[in-house]
């Protein structure tokens, strides 16, 4: 049985595809279009599903889309109306939109796939929650999905068991614990639904001064976690923005302008927003935890991204365990719609866990070697062990190294297939990556890839964590790896394992071996304003745009002080808008 999955029209669309049972396939539209999180229907996100898995439209069984449009045109309707007149500009904004494509997505999918087949529809957070249990390792678990906002849900709570699953309580818009970040993100001058990880990584710069404010004032919180907002203080429900001047009034500065100076008010907002999301998780989990009597819990929804918070979970609550699903945005609502129609909609028995994200397209070393050529610029194709040992000699030597092997990732986390690696023992690392390399904002932290047998002896941490949505204090970080341990000691960790990636894996062992470090940087292989890279030639561009020393793609590698200037000059007329 062949189910499409698929998730668009809001944020980061993408698509997945299910074969008998097990996830084969699933990509998002931006590393295609390199649009940063694309919404568009996921139409290159699809063909690159079907044709890697040579399964065609036609022996779709099904095709599922994700949430459910009318109910959520419904309640836009009814909140448009209900602040009518101040909603009137954002109605005559979203109405066309709605009334063009939003309205009509079985159409659409029949008319781009020259499908006939069944077209079948989820809730939305119940994607969200089959996106995490029904690939989790668990046989049974207590759920909680947050977001921003759904058909009319924010959050949900219930618990999976077998291939069943039960919603048992939500919160509905427009209280919302996402929409409550992402007003926070937008006075800070950050992007909406782009940038609140830069509010999470600002945060231990900042004490929390205004938590309490915050809890007074903006949100008002019960023992179980649920929460109502005072939506005087906000204007995300009827306006283009998130908030007036009515939280600058009640703050005492005005909202900051995008790529203004950082001041420490800003550092000091992010921390207290921080802690409040902390609190309302923490709170929530407790409750699920008391309620379920479960030992594992499954997360996912946008704010299951905030790795600060899904870590207060572990300290504050008797959880063994917590998957939280690597694609946790609406991109992977379209693995969570697909699963739940073969699992518990058809009854199917569960036989696939998620144990890494690698599922997107790969490349030969024949198309690789085709790429350079072409550029006519020099290069070495090495046998993969003196590779690893090179790419090693060379992180240890302090270069900066663009790393491109294998099926890339599915989320929004580099794990080891599209990334750009450096030296983790090196201060100077943090800063020259951050600003020569990605060209974005000095304050920004970088994730360690660690190995995971040896994890315990460089991190306060004792379990896997494979896809970077824990974060975990640094033994003596600041001394051994400063480059990837925070301000307050935490670092955002991603455990690798050589049955997750060999290859990767394999590398980290050389540099381990070499140095006495089985710890290295791993960042997203991209720009600041770009998708991770997809393609050779993505990873051949962004190489040349950026002042990264060598390339490694397959078994090939190049020196940048190889490559002709005139190639980097014109590569470097192409910019990208700032997140």
């Amino acid at each position: 049985m062949n189910i499409l999955g698929i998730s668009c029209f809001y944020h980061d669309a993408a698509a997945a595809l299910l074969a008998d049972g097990q996830l084969v396939a699933a990509a998002q539209e931006e590393r295609f279009t390199r649009k940063r999180h694309d919404s568009n229907f996921p139409i290159n996100a699809i063909r690159y599903c079907l044709s890697a898995t040579k399964i065609s439209a036609n022996s779709l069984d099904y095709v599922v889309f994700y949430d459910k449009p009318f109910i959520k045109f419904e309640r836009i309707l009814q909140t448009y109306f209900g602040t009518f007149p101040r909603s009137f500009r954002s109605f005559l904004k979203a109405l066309p939109v709605w009334m063009k494509e939003k309205m009509w997505i079985r159409q659409t999918i029949m008319k781009e796939l020259d499908y006939a087949g069944e077209v079948l529809f989820t809730e939305h957070h119940m994607s969200h929650a089959a996106s995490a249990f029904l690939v989790s390792p668990f046989e049974e678990a207590a759920i909680l999905t947050l977001d921003g906002v759904g058909e009319w849900e924010t959050t949900t709570k219930g618990w999976g068991r077998g291939n069943e699953i039960q919603l048992t309580g939500a919160i509905h818009f427009p209280h919302s614990l996402g929409l409550l970040y992402s007003a926070f993100t937008y006075y800070l001058g950050f992007r909406v639904n782009s940038a609140e990880y830069k509010v999470m990584g600002l945060a231990p710069y900042g004490e929390p001064r205004f938590a309490d404010t915050i809890l007074q004032e903006l949100v008002n919180v019960q023992p179980d976690g649920t929460f109502c907002l005072n939506m005087k203080y906000f204007t995300y429900h009827y306006g283009l923005t998130m908030t007036g001047k009515k939280i600058e009034t009640l703050f005492g500065h005005p909202r900051r302008e995008p790529e203004s100076t950082l001041e420490q008010f800003h550092k000091d907002m992010a921390a207290s927003i921080q802690k409040v999301t902390d609190t309302i998780v923490v709170r929530l989990a407790q409750h699920i935890e008391r309620e379920s009597k479960m030992k594992s819990l499954c997360m996912a929804g946008g704010v299951a991204l905030n790795c600060v918070a899904n870590s207060k979970i572990f300290e504050h609550t008797n959880f063994q365990d917590i998957f939280v699903q690597p694609a946790a945005g609406d991109a992977g609502g379209a693995i969570g719609a697909a699963f739940y129609i073969y699992n518990t909609v058809l009854g199917n028995r569960r036989s696939f866990v998620m144990r890494h994200a690698f599922l997107g397209p790969e490349f030969n070393n024949g198309e690789v070697e085709e790429l350079f050529r072409t550029a006519a610029v020099s290069f070495r194709k090495l046998e993969q062990s003196e590779l690893l040992k090179e790419t090693a000699r060379l992180l240890d030597a302090q270069k900066v190294i663009g790393w491109f092997q294998g099926r890339m990732e599915f989320g929004p986390r580099a794990l080891g297939a599209r990334s750009i690696l450096a030296d983790a023992r090196n201060p100077k690392n943090q800063s020259v990556v951050n600003l020569k390399i990605k060209y974005r904002e000095s304050f920004r932290p970088f994730a360690p890839t660690v190995l995971e047998e040896k994890t315990s002896a460089w991190f306060d941490w004792n379990r896997p964590s494979p896809f970077m949505l824990f974060i975990a204090q640094a033994k003596n970080g600041k001394e051994r790896i400063p480059a990837v341990t925070h301000s307050d000691g935490s670092a955002r960790l991603q455990t690798i394992s050589r049955d997750q990636n060999s290859l990767y894996y394999d590398l980290v062992s050389e540099f381990d071996k070499l140095t006495g470090c089985p710890v290295i940087i791993n960042t997203s292989f991209n720009q600041r304003g770009e998708p991770i890279v997809c393609t050779p030639q993505d990873a051949w561009k962004c190489f040349l745009r950026t002042e990264m020393d060598h390339l490694v793609i397959g078994n090939f590698l190049v020196n940048k002080s190889d490559v002709p200037p005139y190639l980097v000059d014109e590569a470097r007329k192409e910019t990208f808008e700032p997140d």
